[in-house]
């Protein structure tokens, strides 16, 4: 029965002491940090997107073969559009750059409604874009700004009551500036906002033969469209501790 508690009593004198002196025992290290993934932007993409967008239009009226006058007439335009897109991003730490080219079908139209006496009416059929991007990324969300080259094919109608109706097309190049958010849903499925700001310059109407005179309108555009890209290749992880 002795020998009992003292082997118990010396069980707990063990317990009791144990924990004091693994407290005044040296630690040497840390435990190795866990990286953590952050979601890689670099590769190529493939995408569609779709949205809605206003015109707007300055139409002045030629005084002679001196020149033009100031724009007689302000007129807007709005409409649907939708369209696809490819592009191919670099990634270097969390800055972003990137090319990318689109095309899209449009029907954004509007006329000034007989501010002249006659109707002009002008309408967005087709076009496209060729810019770079530039952004910055948090792990699966960036924000980008984009810019450079624009191209679009315009109609423009004049409604001349009594006299007849003149249409033709321009093609036109121009300039594309914008920006917007884009977050990476999967490794693969990317969706975004953005806003684009169209600029077509402007065009020049010869004299047409219904006795209209002779005429240039500018047009700019402001687009808002919301897309969904894939991305091709898993991602590569990029470590943070």
């Amino acid at each position: 029965m002795k020998r009992i508690l003292l082997a118990t009593a010396s069980l707990c004198a063990l317990g009791l002491i144990s924990p004091v002196l693994a407290a005044d025992l040296p630690i040497y290290g840390k435990a190795p940090a866990i990286a953590t993934p952050l979601y890689d932007w670099s590769g190529f993409y493939i995408g569609a997107f779709g949205g809605g967008g206003y015109g707007n239009h300055n139409l002045n009226n030629a005084t002679g073969p001196a020149g033009f006058a100031n724009f007689t007439a302000n007129y807007s335009s709005k409409g649907g559009l939708g369209g696809g897109e490819i592009g191919y991003n670099w990634q270097s730490g969390n800055i972003v750059v990137g090319v990318e080219a689109d095309g899209f079908g449009a029907d954004i139209k509007g006329n000034d409604n007989f501010a002249l006496g006659w109707d002009d009416a002008t309408k967005f059929g087709w076009g496209g874009t060729l810019r770079a991007r530039g952004g910055i990324a948090v792990d699966r969300l960036m924000l980008f700004f984009t810019g450079g080259w624009a191209y679009g094919e315009l109609t423009h109608t004049n409604t001349n009551p009594g006299v007849g109706v003149d249409t033709f097309k321009a093609t036109r190049s121009g300039l594309a500036a914008g920006g917007g958010i884009a977050y990476a849903i999967t490794d693969n499925l990317i969706g975004k906002i953005e806003y684009r700001y169209l600029d077509f310059g402007t065009f020049h109407r010869d004299a047409p033969t219904n006795g209209v005179l002779a005429y240039n309108v500018a047009n700019t555009y402001s687009v808002v469209t919301i897309g969904l890209d894939f991305k091709f290749g898993g991602n590569a992880v990029v470590a943070k501790y």
